[in-house]
């Protein structure tokens, strides 16, 4: 019988699917787990490369100068060639740009921090183009989660595994060494396990080319709907990447008093709430069949959080319990990146995603910098205290609320929306 014969074939099919999609999260991690390794190791960067603090944390930046514009180029590559010619090069980049950064050679450091940034955008990207072009749409959301909780679960190794590895005399340069040599295995299963093109079941493929890529670009960027999708996930995650991320422990230091220790365990609490948080949210807006509730719920949440982490008394709350909660609430930031896939058109997938990734840490990178200077000014170049974070980080809670706001004009593309609107009306003479 030939449907006998094609149910173990399609079962081998999903099973390799499957583990193309973890192994490309795998990747997330690993290329996760180097963006925030150097947070670690800044005095012996700075020793080994004969830079200031400041001169290391521009070599560090680097990395976000490759993510941030390739993260179109990677979208549009999946598109016109398929994940298995681009994913695996996007990971030998990576392993490459570690072995370049462990020479300790200022401007071949600069060369392998750039790629490592370049190169480690195809994980999350590529990892989002298996899931919403070979798995079921039901599921899109919840598989998209889990694969940002394997991003989050890597930035938290970065620091708090490899940290401890540094203190107890590991030389930095071996590790950039060995986790180049790590890359080179994955980029080669990545090759093997990633399904061909000709098995694509998007329904077409985008003609190669720089016209249809400028096409693509234009289409998905033309669609308010992808737009919005960006500006809601970028002011859901500013309150991570902006405020916990690079002023958390200080905030926790300066304003309440807390030992360095015990800050940067409560502020790694957040990045922890995301692991819980993305499969979560992800796992319920598929329940409901509805992406909208989520998001502004969990906005809400946020909102929330944030204000009683910078205005609620000391010792109110347990002590890791608002940042926790602060990051569970912010795994909805993920969402958007199923919704700006359903909003486009399935050739354009992988083109969406990039555009959402680059309008996401665009954000990100143009805001950084404003609120540095906005505290530096708040507190005059002097000791800061509560009241110099509260003037300087009140306004992430007016762009969470305006996240909110943004969702109410946004598309509802939840397979539940689409089942209603897909019902066929019933036949009155049968009833």
């Amino acid at each position: 019988m030939p449907g006998s014969d094609q149910r173990p074939a399609a079962a081998t099919a999903t099973k390799v699917v499957v583990a193309a999609w973890l192994l490309t999260a795998v990747f997330y991690f690993y290329q996760y787990s180097m963006r925030s390794a150097p947070a670690v190791m800044v005095p012996e960067l700075s020793t080994a490369f004969g830079l200031s603090a400041v001169g290391v944390a521009s070599l560090v930046g680097l990395f976000y100068y490759g993510y941030a514009p390739f993260s179109l180029v990677a979208g549009v590559a999946l598109d016109q060639l398929g994940p298995r010619k681009v994913v695996p090069i996007g990971a030998a980049s990576v392993a490459i740009g570690a072995i370049l950064f462990s020479t300790a050679d200022p401007t071949l450091g600069s060369i392998g921090r750039f790629m490592q940034g370049a190169g480690g955008v195809f994980a999350l990207i590529g990892a989002v183009y298996l899931v919403s072009t070979y798995m079921p749409a039901s599921r899109a959301a919840t598989l998209i989660g889990v694969t940002q909780m394997f991003g989050m679960a890597g930035g938290s190794a970065g620091q708090f595994v490899v940290g401890p590895l540094i203190t107890s005399g590991v030389p930095w340069d071996r590790f950039w060494l060995v986790m180049g040599i790590i890359g080179v295995p994955i980029a080669a299963l990545l090759f093997l396990l990633i399904p061909r093109r000709e098995a694509s079941a998007d329904g077409g493929k985008e003609r190669a080319g720089l016209g249809p890529a400028v096409r693509a670009m234009g289409t998905v960027f033309i669609n308010p709907q992808s737009i919005l999708c960006g500006l809601i996930a970028g002011l859901l995650f500013i309150p991570t990447t902006i405020f916990d991320m690079v002023w958390g422990v200080r905030f926790l230091q300066e304003a309440h008093d807390v030992p360095y220790s015990v800050a940067v365990l409560r502020s790694a609490a957040v990045p922890f709430g995301w692991i819980i948080g993305c499969p979560l949210l992800g796992w319920l807006t598929d329940r409901i069949g509805r992406r909208k509730p989520v998001i502004i719920g969990a906005s809400l949440v946020l909102s929330g959080t944030l204000a009683l982490i910078l205005f609620a008394p000391v010792g109110m709350f347990p002590p890791y319990s608002l940042a926790l909660v602060a990051g569970i609430a912010s795994g909805a930031a993920m969402i958007p990146y199923t919704v700006i896939k359903e909003a486009n058109l399935p050739k354009h997938s992988g083109t969406a995603t990039g555009v959402i990734n680059f309008l996401n840490f665009s954000m990100t990178a143009l805001l950084g910098p404003i609120f540095a200077r906005a505290l530096m000014e708040s507190s005059a170049g002097g000791e800061r205290g509560v009241a110099h974070y509260q003037a300087t980080f009140t306004p992430l809670i007016y762009g969470v609320a305006l996240a909110i706001l943004l969702t109410l004009f946004l598309r509802e593309t939840g397979p539940g929306a689409r089942g209603a609107k897909e019902k066929p009306t019933p036949d009155l003479a049968t009833t």
